[in-house]
Parts: C-alpha cells; sequence; structure tokens
C-alpha cells in the first residue's frame, strides 16, 4: 500500500491562540470547530497540524511532539523567523512559545535541526533529511574541547528543553577551553550559552555573553564562516530592554 499520511493530533488550551501562532509562521486555519470539542486544523504547504482544545492543559507540563523531515531546514528556519520578527520585532526565544535555532545535533548523527515550541507547549522538530548528514566522522560534531562540549549541551537545551543543565555543561567547558578554542568555536558557544540565559530570563547573563562574543577577533573569512551565529547574535540583542 502507498499514499498514507500520518497526521499529529496535539493538545492546546485554545483553539484561537494556536490559530493566531501558526498564521504567524505562514501557516493557513483550513478547518475550526467548538462543539462538541475545540478542534482546528492549520496547514503549511503539505505539513497539516490538528490540534484540540484541553482543559486543564499546562503549556509547561506538555509532552506534545512531533517530528518533520524538510528538504530545506534553512528555508523554513527563515520564513518562521520573518513570521515573529513581523509580528513581534524579534525572535521569540524564551518562554512559551519559542523557536530554537537550526543546529547540527549529536543525538541525530549530526544532522541539523530545530524545534518550535507552540503556545500548547507542544515540540514541532524539524530536521533536515538523511543527505544533510556529515559525510564523515572527522565533520560531525567533535567529541572534545568547546565543540564537544557545545553539541553535548544542545542536546540538553535543544533536544531535551534542559537549558540548566545545558548551561551549567557550557560554563564548565568555557571555564577550561575559552582561551584556547579556535575563534569560531568561541563564539559559536558563546551565542548558544547567551540563548541559555534568555530561556532562563538572565537578561545580565544574556548581555554578558553577547559582550564576551563581541569581542572575539574573526577575520573576513571567519565571519562569513560564523553568519549564522553573528545573525544569532543579532536576534538575541533585539530581546534585551532598552
Amino acid at each position: 500500500m502507498s499514499g498514507e499520511r500520518t497526521v499529529p493530533l496535539l493538545p492546546c488550551r485554545s483553539v484561537d491562540e494556536i490559530a493566531e501562532f501558526y498564521t504567524m509562521l505562514g501557516f493557513t486555519p483550513t478547518y475550526r470547530q467548538e462543539r462538541p470539542n475545540p478542534y482546528v486544523v492549520v496547514e503549511r504547504d503539505d505539513l497539516h497540524l490538528h490540534f484540540f482544545g484541553l482543559p486543564g492543559l499546562r503549556p509547561e507540563d506538555s509532552y506534545g511532539s512531533c517530528l518533520v523531515v524538510v528538504p530545506d531546514i534553512a528555508e523554513i528556519f527563515d520564513a518562521f523567523a520573518a513570521g515573529m520578527r513581523a509580528a513581534h520585532g524579534k525572535l521569540l526565544v524564551s518562554g512559551i512559545p519559542r523557536m530554537t535555532r537550526p543546529r547540527r545535533r549529536k543525538n541525530a548523527d549530526g544532522v541539523t535541526g530545530f524545534a518550535v515550541i507552540d503556545p500548547g507547549g507542544n515540540w514541532i522538530r524539524f530536521t533536515a533529511g538523511a543527505d544533510d548528514a556529515p559525510a564523515g566522522p572527522e565533520s560531525g560534531p567533535g567529541n572534545g574541547g568547546l565543540a564537544g562540549a557545545l553539541h553535548n549541551a544542545v542536546v540538553m537545551g535543544d533536544s531535551r528543553g534542559d537549558h540548566e543543565r545545558a548551561a551549567r555543561l557550557l560554563d564548565h567547558a568555557l571555564r577550561r577551553h575559552e582561551a584556547t578554542a579556535a575563534p569560531a568555536e568561541r563564539v559559536e558557544a558563546l551565542a548558544y550559552r547567551a540563548e541559555l540565559a534568555a530561556r532562563a530570563e538572565d537578561t545580565p547573563g544574556v548581555r554578558e555573553f553577547l559582550d564576551r562574543a563581541g569581542r572575539v577577533p574573526l577575520d573576513e573569512a571567519g565571519r562569513r564562516a560564523a553568519a549564522g551565529t553573528l545573525a544569532a547574535l543579532q536576534d538575541l540583542a533585539a530581546t534585551l530592554p532598552a
């Protein structure tokens, strides 16, 4: 048999809240009902998500999740980011809802992914296809030093949602390796540490790690290679109060 399709059915507090959030990301609400139970469907191209209202739901306690494999991870992230910036003037990087940035993930064979955590607390996990995997072990996530610690921290913070443990792991690695790590590794680690501080609503910490990242010397080639990380620093700076 062929042509099967799986459609995630996820909980939410409010179908209005969910419809507004996903409309911001470029989805279109295509079905809605209030009785006998609240229900809404949102669609974006071939991606269909269904949500049902669940009285008493605490988004921070939700286990709702689904995996979405996409052909171009950067394209869909950029589209979502544009919608967030248009609606809020910044990326939502802390609290619920929020969105993580695309990163290679040690626990997914080095394939790039990011997550949208919606108002219902559901984790919609976007991942690139298998073709995105590193060509060999030498090009995958590092196992030691600051780079290796960063990839372990990403598993904690982005896959498991434990930003506190991720921050402790990265703080330890920065104390040991920041002075000797390559500039690009330092900027990437400090940018992620600033993002973890934002998730913890630690504004002084965000400022500290952004400042440290800004003092790392990068030549022109390094700036081109770190373009995505530098963009992340700008997005984090936009979250700070004036």
